[in-house]
């Protein structure tokens, strides 16, 4: 594993965007590299410590499903080395973490997938019986796996601030109908071949969140980070149950640390600056990754 990166510092290429975890820069007009870095983000906080490793593990998760999910949509990958773009001093930054992509105009709202009721989705089933203007049967429970995947899609939100979860018909306002009943019936697929296959190895994908853009030509185009347990849950078959929070391959561990944390002997108020991370939790933050990783590419 090479060393824990924060923050890149290309001076070859210039600086797109810096995300709470991925760094894009512009490759000519056409493409972009997109960097992973060790960062990690909790209560859209991100931590000043690095989970060492993280990028590398998110990036070998996302090009596996790119293989996986092949044939049910065209995605951004070029097939370029991304080493090719960038100096040799460069290189450390950017060897086993990033993807070189197509350059798309990103769709301005999110395709979420929910296959188990959880998180926002259990909230707001709590109080209407609904998620996102989907009606679910009565007497669901926290975790209750739902009768059919569901897409609950959502508004990107600006860095810091949280993704809002609107209807389908708010959708077809923003995006038009024939557009966004294409992603909501890609998104479908994905999910249900993903989720799937991860069953076969004990994982179950509880949800995810798809991304899109559009190309020069306007060929409907899967784009940045997919399936990683950045934008998915991810539970272990053996320890789910209807009822709790099942246990999950995400940040979920750094999150139930960070709500016990105190900043100057009070709770932590989930604004910046984060508390700092022990050694403990950064490591067992990076085993969680890597084993989601290692379960779901063991042959």
């Amino acid at each position: 594993m090479t060393a824990a990166l924060l923050n890149s510092t290309l001076t070859s290429l210039p600086l797109i965007a810096r995300g709470k975890v991925r760094e894009n820069y512009a490759v000519g007009e056409d493409r972009i590299l997109m960097i992973a870095s060790d960062r990690i983000s909790a209560y859209d906080v991100i931590m000043g410590e690095p989970i060492p490793g993280k990028g590398e593990l998110l990036t070998q998760m996302a090009l596996f499903w790119f293989e996986k999910l092949d044939g049910i949509v065209p995605n951004h990958l070029t097939g370029d080395d991304p080493l090719s773009v960038v100096t040799a001093e460069e290189q450390a930054q950017v060897r086993g973490r990033s993807m070189l992509v197509k350059r798309l105009k990103p769709l301005p709202v999110e395709a979420v997938v929910r296959g188990y009721l959880a998180g926002s989705g259990w909230a707001e089933y709590k109080t209407n019986g609904q998620v996102c203007g989907v009606q679910l049967p009565a007497g669901l429970k926290n975790a209750s796996k739902l009768p059919a995947p569901i897409f609950t899609p959502a508004t990107k939100a600006e860095m810091g601030d949280h993704d809002e979860n609107i209807s389908f018909d708010k959708m077809v306002d923003i995006i038009g109908l024939d557009l966004a009943t294409r992603v909501r019936d890609i998104s479908i697929q994905l999910y249900q071949r993903a989720a799937d296959y991860a069953l076969t190895k004990g994982i179950i994908i509880a949800d995810t969140k798809f991304e899109f853009g559009l190309d020069a030509d306007g060929t409907l185009t899967l784009m940045d980070e997919v399936l990683t347990p950045d934008s998915s849950r991810y539970w272990p078959v053996e320890s789910y149950a209807e009822g709790i929070n099942p246990p999950s391959y995400d940040k979920q561990f750094l999150r139930d640390w960070l709500e016990a944390a105190e900043v100057d002997g009070k709770p932590w108020g989930k604004t910046a600056p984060a508390p700092s991370l022990p050694a403990a939790v950064i490591e067992h933050t990076t085993a969680k990754y890597r084993e989601a990783l290692q379960r779901l590419t063991q042959s």
